[in-house]
């Protein structure tokens, strides 16, 4: 059921006549938009410190890599998902988010709620493929994700929260690949947290009027115009701590070299930062899948030569 006195073409976004959604059928469109199948960036986001965590403790196995980015979709499905469960009242109220299926009536509350419930499964499914230490480790994430959705209620650092839970498969990634767990996935997670920090700040550029109006918090509304300077330190952080685990994996400083062209990507990044430009600040933001990569690159090439 659609909101009183708006028609079905009012609240069906372009999103979903075009692209990887518009080719399903009409009735599984709008669970397709919930689940955000047609803005990949994020399951990128999710699987490059899963990746890193396999690559720093020089897995081999391209299995591995794959239940991974598996698990990175659907959890990042189940995840987005939920969101919008709870975000649902305020995303009407947001321009950039009325259109959504919930927000929008499109879809019923229980239906939504089954479709976290079966990708929560499918998620399970995929957890029981990898080792007992890293199911451990991949459950203790649930009370962060579960909670992450009030934090811009309560907090002006929704986006720390989130770093605490994107960056969770740094700490899985290692454990699954060596049976134990070390320092190295510490640091690693550490760093990434940071570098979630950052770019999920240029994300919130863009949303920073409508924040203000419906009064949630986020870091972006908080460093205000110091948004260059405070993302920039996010990744000076960042880059420290993947350089700390490498550094633990391989005490050599030639091998910190290989995170060289990751810093100059995130440089960049802070430096074409600016809370005026929302556009701007959405491409920023999807570059880092490029960083992920190229972070990623150097964890293989450290883990590697660590275990050759």
């Amino acid at each position: 059921m659609t909101q009183a006195g708006v028609t079905a073409n009012d609240v069906v976004p372009d999103s979903e006549r075009r692209g990887l959604i518009g080719v399903l059928p009409v009735v599984l469109r709008p669970y397709a938009s919930l689940m955000r199948i047609d803005r990949p960036i994020g399951t990128w986001l999710l699987f490059w410190p899963c990746a890193w965590g396999l690559a720093l403790a020089g897995a081999r196995d391209g299995a591995a890599y794959a239940t991974f980015a598996v698990g990175a979709f659907v959890m990042r499905s189940a995840g987005c998902v939920y969101n919008d469960i709870v975000d649902r009242k305020l995303d009407r109220q947001v321009e950039r988010t009325r259109l959504r299926p919930l927000a929008s009536g499109r879809v019923a509350l229980g239906k939504a709620w089954a479709l976290t419930i079966g990708l929560g499964l499918i998620g399970l499914l995929v957890l029981l493929t990898m080792p007992f230490e890293a199911q451990l480790v991949a459950v203790a994430s649930l009370v962060l994700v579960a909670a992450y959705p009030f934090m811009k209620r309560i907090t002006w650092w929704p986006q720390v929260w989130l770093g605490l839970v994107f960056s969770w498969g740094a700490l899985v990634g290692w454990p699954a690949a060596t049976g134990s767990f070390d320092w190295p996935p510490l640091l690693l997670w550490l760093g990434s947290i940071f570098w979630v920090i950052g770019y999920d700040t240029l994300y919130a550029i863009q949303d920073i009027e409508d924040d203000a109006l419906v009064g949630v918090g986020s870091s972006a509304r908080r460093m205000g115009a110091n948004v260059r300077f405070g993302v920039a330190i996010c990744y000076a952080l960042a880059i420290t701590g993947w350089g700390a685990a490498i550094w633990l994996v391989r005490p050599d400083a030639l091998a910190l070299l290989a995170l060289l062209p990751a810093m100059i990507h995130l440089a960049v990044q802070a430096w074409r930062a600016d809370p005026a430009d929302g556009a701007g600040a959405l491409a920023l933001f999807r570059s880092n899948r490029w960083c992920g990569a190229l972070v990623f690159g150097a964890m293989l090439v450290v883990g590697l030569s660590a275990t050759a």
